[in-house]
């Protein structure tokens, strides 16, 4: 059933092998050399998947397969474990993670798997006395962009039974963060000012995941979108033969009601 697929993982695996031996690049990567590739592959997957291009999203995934692959070669190379070992680790981690589907718990619905998924995941950690003692949020990594780490901040804290009662409540604790900037802004207290700044995109970022919306796929969108608008001030500058800085603002405002206007047409 699987042979297409294994014969194209095993292609890669010889690949790597040959690539680590007689090319002089892949010879000299480490761990540590390799990862702000991976970050950067992961982003590249990330706006593939917003874009909806299905070709790209084939193409990056690939390369985070590559990083994968490479890890795992040189963690061989080490002795400590290889690409065997990952996917088994892995199958072994899905398989506990899942009684809902391999053992007698039930789960009827997605909340209730997440819910199982974290409670399984504090048990683990348990197991180990560091990591015990490091607590709910210690699995939150902490090179996370500060976007989604605040997401799986409020995921697990929420796991734990530290959340609003109904999502309607943190529309409080919108307003009242937003009631702090302004009195930060008048104290003229830039160090607070920041602070209280970061106190409102976290409220925003739990709004959004008690609404069930992606914070990271909402702010995307909107950047897009004033991407479009003011493409469509710029060319309208260049219509009128003047460069954007001489126009006025009004100028700038009638052109950006016109891209909007037109947005909503189409």
């Amino acid at each position: 059933m699987y042979e297409k697929q294994l014969e194209g993982f095993r292609k890669l695996l010889e690949i790597m092998d040959t690539l680590r031996e007689k090319c002089p690049w892949d010879r000299e990567q480490t761990f540590e050399s390799l990862r702000n590739n991976t970050i950067e592959e992961t982003f590249e997957l990330t706006q593939a998947i917003t874009d909806g291009d299905m070709d790209g999203i084939k193409e990056e995934l690939g390369d985070l397969l590559l990083h994968i692959v490479f890890y795992s070669k040189l963690g061989s190379e080490a002795e400590r474990f290889d690409v065997g070992d990952v996917c088994n680790y892995l199958c072994d981690k899905l398989i506990y993670r899942h009684p809902h589907v391999y053992g007698d718990i039930h789960a009827d619905n997605p909340d209730e798997v997440i819910h199982n998924w974290e409670l399984l995941k504090l048990k683990e950690k348990a197991k180990k006395e560091r990591k015990a003692q490091q607590g709910v949020l210690s699995g939150v990594p902490r090179s996370l962009p500060a976007m989604v780490k605040a997401f799986r901040i409020g995921e697990k804290a929420s796991s734990a039974g530290f959340d609003w009662e109904k999502k309607e409540d943190v529309w409080d604790k919108v307003k009242e963060e937003v009631q702090e900037i302004e009195a930060e802004i008048a104290a003229s207290d830039k160090d607070r000012i920041e602070s209280e700044i970061g106190d409102l995109f976290f409220a925003l970022i739990n709004m959004s995941r008690l609404y069930g919306i992606d914070p990271e796929n909402a702010l995307e969108r909107t950047n897009k979108k004033f991407m479009a608008r003011f493409g469509h001030i710029e060319s309208c500058a260049r219509r009128d033969e003047k460069s954007i800085g001489e126009l006025s603002l009004d100028q700038m405002e009638e052109y950006w009601q016109e891209a909007k206007k037109e947005k909503e047409n189409n």
